[in-house]
Order: structure tokens, then sequence, then C-alpha cells
């Protein structure tokens, strides 16, 4: 068995102090994908930076403070790879994979947007590029008897079932149109291994806002997802949002989505 966790910790200096700590001393996760980890490795407190029995490799932003990835693995990686060969994300902080045997297992944070800003021009400019890099990925995985599993905060809601207020969102960044397309075409090569596995259910949702009740009225997102090539999302056997029991219990707006594959 694999068992894959993804997590975005909105800030791992900030949720180590608030029990991500013994949230990962606990956890049965063989890999584990964080995201948003917004710190230098040298600003992390050696128990999360080089905890014992883990390869760790953080890929942090060149913008000091924002975005960051790490990707945690029991085993010793055969290949770590920072990036996917673009000029301008490269250095963002935003994508790390690693080569395990028989499978590649990648961490991804892709941008948030806004709309009528740059920042949405950004957004589209990396799902452009990132796309092109998944088919490439996929082929040459094929090529070499692998799978792919790309963990992380993607930043969309693909269907209505993947958040609790659609309609009220349907103008903003996160669901729109033109985003949900492209999750389209990313699951034309790969597979949304939670939404297989939770077919008829609104969520699971992994994200909550801080503002208001939103996480004591479960008005969530379900933007953290598990996409993997068909052979592996074949292989899921179980999947779970680790939400909190209550609000104070949180160490992120985030709860981890683990998945166990045979």
């Amino acid at each position: 068995m694999l068992t894959v966790t993804s997590v975005n910790v909105n800030g791992l200096r900030a949720a180590a102090k608030k029990g991500f700590v013994e949230w990962l001393a606990g956890t049965g996760a063989d890999v584990l994908c964080l995201q948003e980890v917004r710190a230098e490795p040298q600003q992390l407190p050696d128990e999360v930076r080089a905890p014992e029995g883990w390869f760790v490799t953080h890929a942090p932003a060149a913008a000091k403070g924002r975005a960051g990835v790490s990707l945690y693995t029991r085993r010793e990686p055969e290949r770590v790879r920072v990036g996917f060969g673009s000029a301008e994300f490269d250095g963002s902080g935003r994508y790390v994979e690693a080569d395990l045997p028989g499978v590649t297992v990648a961490s991804l944070y892709l941008p948030s947007g806004e709309v009528g800003t740059e920042r949405q021009d950004e957004k589209y400019r990396f799902m452009g590029e990132f796309l092109a890099y998944l088919k490439e990925l996929k082929e040459r995985a094929a090529a070499d008897g692998r799978e792919v599993l790309v963990c992380g905060d993607w930043n969309i809601a693909h269907q209505e079932a993947d958040l609790k207020n659609w309609r009220g969102n349907r103008k903003n960044s996160g669901f729109l149109p033109e985003e949900r397309a492209w999750m389209s075409d990313v699951f034309t090569a790969y597979e949304d291994v939670v939404r297989a596995l939770h077919p008829d259910v609104e969520g699971p949702y992994s994200w909550w806002s801080y503002r208001g009740r939103a996480f004591d009225n479960d008005t969530g997102w379900r933007i953290d997802c598990h996409v993997a090539t068909p052979g592996l999302a074949g292989r899921a056997v179980k999947a779970c949002v680790e939400r909190a029991a209550t609000h104070a219990e949180r160490w992120s707006d985030h709860a981890p989505v683990t998945v166990v594959y045979a």
C-alpha cells in the first residue's frame, strides 16, 4: 500500500506552532505533499525542516514569504525535480516532483488568481504552461513504465459539487468557466481520485475560509486534489479529508487529503 497525503499548510512556521508537528508525528503517510510553506528551509524548526524518518525536499519561492512547496517521503527518491521547465514559474515555489519506485509524485500550488487583475493573468499563464507539462510528463512516465500523481492545492473547483456556494462564485476566480474547462482538459489525461471514490456527494471539502462560520457550517471548497494517471487512480482504495474536530483545533485553513493506493 502507498498512502499519500496532501495539505496546504498556510505557512509552515505558523502551522508548526498550532499542531502540525503533532499531526506529522502521528501520520501513517508514506508521502506528504505540502503547499504554501512560505519559508526558507533554514527558517523552519528542525522537527519540520528535516524530521527523523523522512527524506525532505523544500522548494521555496524566490519571493520571500510567499508560496513554497515541499515533499516528504519515507523512501529516498530516485530523482527530484523543482519546477517544470518554465522560465517564469520555476522559481516561484509552486511545483516539486520526486521519482519513487514505479511512480512520480508531485506537490503543486497553483496560483489563486483574482478576476480583473494581473494575478488572474498570471494564473492563466501558469495553467497554459502546466497543462502542456502534464501531458509531457504522462507520456514520459508511460515510456518508463511509471505512474504519475500530482497532489496539491489546484485552486479551482471543477464541478458544482466541489463548493458549497457555487451559485455565488460563478464570476469569482476558482470557479470561472475557463478554469473549470481547463480542469476538464486535465481530466482527459488524468483522473480526479477523490471524486472517483466519492462520486455522488457534495465535497468532501478541504478548504474553509477563516471568515464567519464557514468551517462550522461546512461551507467549503474541494480544491485540494489527487490527480493521477488512470493506472494509479484505479488502485485507489480509500480517500478521506482529515477534517479537524473543531475550529479551534485547525492548524491551517485547509485540511489534509489522504488517499491509500493498493
